[in-house]
């Protein structure tokens, strides 16, 4: 069995490589906002900066180009194949990286946030089910290190952006190189050959899957929303947070972030594989989250904003929606993208529901507004906690269960 699963592992790494590029793709417009403000036609504000309100815009698209892609992409890698899904995320990044750099109106470069958003969609339908099935004996480990892909992608990043700086060079060509390694990847994908997904039949008739959404799977799928809450709030506070508490350089607390994320994945897949279950770090890594953030709304000094970005990309970042995914996708074995689908709905609902509240916090609270979003992320990961719970409690009941006599 092992031996035969060899042959995939080609498979593995073009799906790897794609998820890396993704990684770039993720945060690659944040480092240009005043460069594509001033291709877009962007105002002057009153203090000579340059308003990037619109670029602002076009990144939070990503979020909407997600949530009408799932509902498509899930059952086209189920039904039609991984390879169909993996395909069209690639060319759609394609469509995005070449298109981005290339627009001048607004409205277009939307609709390039929106694609940025449903390549994501359909990458992820591909992606998680097919490293799963290509690793069947260490799926979750599997899933994990598409977190770690996307990790080390962002972390590189900024090496990159220094190099093509100092080389004097556009800051297209890492879009335009980043296209091109997607079409080199697109390659791989198409002709490389992908396990073959689990089908329920007997005889000639297919059976029709049913699909029964019990609370526990229910919960599973929730905590796509309450996980990417967590690290989608400390994203887009720390910065603020990080200032008014004295921070000198509060960029530093992202590379913190990343370390702890990356450091996470790694010692995760090892604890995984030495036993650990899924569930329990669903459990563990959220209250370590709630703790954190505890310490950092009450003690208002930058040491602990540097050990809470550390921890926070450890236990909220370093793979807790991936673990997510894998236990929903227990819950429908015959389904592995529509599951993936479900739990990537409810965190990109995260993205903008979450977010929309915390710019109604900022708006009603001003100064106060960086430590209010720590209790409103506190709030929402304790409820996290609690799913967490409801699926442990369904593990356990459900490896308590005796088993049933067939010889009798």
């Amino acid at each position: 069995m092992v031996n035969s699963q060899k042959k995939y592992y080609p498979t593995a790494f073009a799906l790897y490589f794609a998820y890396f590029i993704l990684g770039i793709a993720l945060s690659i417009m944040g480092q240009y906002k005043a460069e594509f403000a001033k291709a877009w036609g962007a105002s002057t504000l009153s203090n000579g900066a340059i308003d990037v309100s619109m670029v602002v815009s076009v990144i939070a698209a990503y979020g909407l180009g997600r949530l009408l892609a799932y509902p498509f992409a899930g059952p086209i890698s189920d039904k039609v194949g991984r390879r169909v899904s993996g395909l069209i995320g690639i060319f759609l990044y394609v469509v995005f990286f070449f298109g981005v750099i290339s627009v001048h109106q607004l409205w277009i470069a939307y609709a390039m946030g929106i694609i940025n958003g449903a390549a994501n969609s359909f990458l992820d339908t591909c992606i998680s089910p097919s490293v799963m099935e290509i690793f069947p004996k260490s799926a979750s480990i599997a899933n994990l290190f598409t977190k770690f892909s996307i990790t080390v992608a962002q972390f590189l990043l900024p090496f990159v952006i220094g190099l093509v700086a100092s080389a004097h060079l556009s800051y297209k060509i890492i879009f335009i190189g980043c296209g091109i390694l997607m079409l080199a990847d697109a390659f791989l994908v198409m002709f490389l050959p992908f396990p073959q997904q689990e089908k329920v039949t007997t005889g000639k008739n297919k059976i029709t899957v049913k699909h029964h959404f019990s609370a526990a799977a229910i919960a599973s799928i929730l905590i796509g929303f309450t996980s990417s809450t967590t690290f989608m709030i400390w994203l887009n506070c720390n910065q603020e947070l990080g200032a008014s508490y004295g921070v000198k350089n509060p960029s530093l607390l992202q590379s913190f972030y990343a370390v702890g994320a990356t450091v996470a994945v790694l010692l995760t897949a090892r604890l995984i594989h030495l036993g650990l279950k899924e569930t329990t770090v669903l459990v563990i890594y959220p209250s370590i989250s709630v703790i954190m953030l505890l310490l950092c709304y009450f003690i208002t000094s930058p040491v602990i904003l540097y050990i809470g970005s550390f921890v926070i990309g450890y236990a909220a970042a370093g793979g807790v929606l991936q673990l997510a995914t894998s236990t929903t996708i227990s819950f429908f074995p015959e389904s592995k993208g529509l599951a993936t689908s479900l739990v990537m709905i409810a965190s990109s609902t995260a993205n903008y529901a979450v977010l929309s509240i915390a710019a109604y916090l900022t708006k009603m609270t001003g100064a106060d507004a960086p430590r209010m979003i720590i209790l409103l992320n506190v709030v929402i990961t304790i409820i996290g906690i609690g799913l967490a719970l409801i699926v442990k409690r369904h593990e356990r009941v459900k490896t308590d269960a005796p088993a049933v006599n067939l010889e009798n």
